[in-house]
């Protein structure tokens, strides 16, 4: 950790019409939903990434780490809207035992829009002066195309692995289990990777699109937002792909709002939500029904919950006790998890662990990281790793869950291409 303080402006500023034209085209970092949103535009200042080998989870030391850095800075910031003055961007692994990392990324220029206001902050080490550059776009580069394959995990590999769940289910050791599959694939070196963030939020403006260290995607699923003390989440579990015509999408859309499978894997994601959240926060409540949330190739069941942030905690806190909810892991979690390691041949890195943002005081926005792929510089070409899964419970058929896969790997693909 660096001895000298941050000291950080943020200042208003006219309209932008791209906030992505702005960020490095080969490691962007961004938060965008419906074009509001930060980009980093400077170079990084602190990277986080804690080691394994501490005795507390890598998320309680970033949440360590972030407390003692966002204590000592010295902030001017006029604005105070979600993403100003200090910000960190975050992906976490899904595992503690995963060999990727866990991250924090604070870099040195940060833009940021919230409806019809704008802004830039300047963040720099007290000891040295801060940046003095005017803003200026990056033109983007050369449209590009790539192509993924199965992974360590193949269609027959998946249905296989689902099987060995319904044994386990049906043996009583657990009552939900989602699994996952890879698709491996390149894309050509020097790729603008903004032009996959970009494809992603104007496809599907309703999700968090994301691009963090590497992992790029748009994410349906808040684990948690923080806003000014007041803590909401959004919880997703039971799906069903879009009819092809009005009709089928409405016989789609009340298959899954009446399916008891469905709703009963909703109902453990929710309790679990609410079990985790009640020792960090005050006044929590959910809604008493799911409804029906609409994309562009699913409907999902969502209920959102809502309560008030404990006293001296983080959105990074509420990150730690969260991760992973039953609707990524399985019920009960433990169990779910030991299965995930059993029955998946590869290692999920940072696929369905927390990827969003956290500022100063606290408050921060966190998706789980879905409809995402890794990307990693490699040889002559960037190597790309996508994932998807389903939730596995009593009566779950495993070519229909392959199928759930292949809808959910829809967005990324068909931007990849």
């Amino acid at each position: 950790m660096h001895t000298t303080h941050l000291v950080v402006e943020t200042r208003e500023i006219d309209p932008v019409e791209d906030l992505l034209a702005y960020a490095d085209p080969d490691r962007p970092l961004a938060w965008l939903r419906r074009g509001d949103g930060i980009v980093a535009v400077g170079e990084t200042l602190v990277e986080l990434r804690p080691r394994g080998d501490t005795g507390e989870s890598r998320t309680a030391a970033l949440a360590r780490a972030w407390r003692g850095l966002a204590a000592q800075a010295e902030i001017s910031d006029p604005i105070g809207l979600p993403g100003t003055g200090l910000v960190a961007f975050g992906a976490f692994t899904f595992d503690e035992g995963s060999a990727a990392d866990s991250v924090l990324v604070v870099p040195t220029q940060v833009l940021g829009r919230h409806g019809d206001r704008f802004w830039e902050t300047r963040i720099h080490f007290a000891a040295t002066p801060g940046a003095d550059d005017a803003l200026a776009t990056r033109p983007y580069g050369p449209h590009w195309a790539g192509t993924v394959g199965p992974g360590a995990q193949s269609p027959q590999g998946y249905q296989d692995s689902v099987r060995h769940a319904l044994t386990r289910i049906a043996d009583g050791e657990l009552s939900k289990v989602v699994l996952a599959r890879d698709l491996t694939g390149t894309i050509p070196a020097g790729s603008d990777l903004r032009r996959l963030v970009r494809a992603l939020s104007t496809g599907y403006p309703d999700t968090w699109s994301f691009a963090v260290d590497g992992l790029i995607g748009a994410s349906p699923e808040t684990l948690v937002t923080v806003q000014s003390g007041t803590v909401t989440a959004r919880v997703l579990a039971g799906t069903i792909g879009r009819g092809a015509d009005a009709d089928a999408d409405t016989a789609a859309s009340a298959h899954l709002a009446s399916s008891t499978k469905d709703l009963d894997e909703h109902q453990y994601a929710v309790q679990s939500v609410l079990a985790s959240l009640r020792a960090h926060t005050r006044a929590l409540a959910a809604s008493e029904q799911p409804f029906l949330l609409k994309l562009p190739n699913l409907f999902h069941l969502a209920t959102d919950v809502e309560g008030e942030l404990a006293d001296g905690e983080s959105a990074l806190d509420l990150v730690r006790v969260l991760h992973p909810t039953a609707a990524v892991a399985g019920t009960p979690t433990p169990a779910a998890i030991a299965a995930i390691r059993e029955l998946e041949p590869f290692d999920r890195g940072r696929y369905a662990g927390p990827v969003g943002w956290v500022d100063a005081a606290g408050n921060g926005e966190w998706a789980i990281a879905l409809r995402c792929a890794q990307f990693t510089a490699g040889e002559g070409a960037i190597g790309v790793t996508a994932y998807a899964g389903a939730g596995i419970v009593a009566g779950s058929d495993p070519e229909s869950e392959l199928l759930e896969t292949r809808v959910k790997f829809r967005p990324l693909v068909d931007a990849l291409a």
